[in-house]
């Protein structure tokens, strides 16, 4: 299968999991998405070049396209723009995830990590266990100068996705250092 077969593909896949996205927002996730793997980086130079061939355009307006797919709906042209509300990809990303289970295999580790990137910012995740890998579900995003508990951000980061764990499900939650600590 050709490269450019291969996206069209990725493309169907991706809105057919991630229906709640309009036809242009499941496009440019799945350019991203795809353009990562192939690049093996997630870096917008790397993914441009590999993709700018396949879908017939210029780097430059490709480049353009995925900036704009990350900018808040005022930050992009046109009338009909609209951003993306990230966290209501979360639970469909854990269904399809889920379908990757067995049947008969009924249990789940979902990983708990808080992690900082200098002192701009700390990055609340909750990741699948898979195949001695973890896969990102959901996430929340704080400013590293904010004071209180996580506790609440843990608690709706869950209720985001409990919805698709659903009875019969043996779930285990792994907490990488205390996270109500804080």
């Amino acid at each position: 299968m050709s490269h450019v077969e291969a996206l069209s593909q990725w493309k169907k896949t991706v809105s057919t999991y991630f229906g709640h996205l309009s036809g242009p927002q499941a496009r440019g996730l799945a350019l991203w998405s795809f353009g990562m793997v192939l690049a093996k980086s997630c870096g917008i130079t790397s993914v441009v070049g590999l993709l700018a061939p396949l879908v017939e355009s210029s780097e430059s307006n490709l480049r353009q396209q995925l900036r704009e797919w990350c900018y808040d709906a005022k930050d992009k042209k046109g009338e009909h723009r609209q951003q993306i509300e990230v966290s209501l990809c979360f639970a469909p990303l854990l269904r399809w995830i889920l379908r990757w289970w067995r049947v008969d295999e009924r249990r789940l580790a979902l990983a708990m990590d808080a992690s900082n990137l200098s002192d701009r910012f700390t990055v609340l995740c909750i990741s699948v266990g898979y195949r001695s890998a973890a896969i990102p579900v959901a996430w929340k995003i704080i400013a590293e100068n904010w004071l209180g508990s996580w506790v609440s951000y843990w608690k709706h980061i869950i209720t985001l996705i409990h919805i698709e764990v659903t009875h019969g499900w043996t779930v285990i939650v792994l907490d990488s250092r205390g996270n109500d600590a804080k």
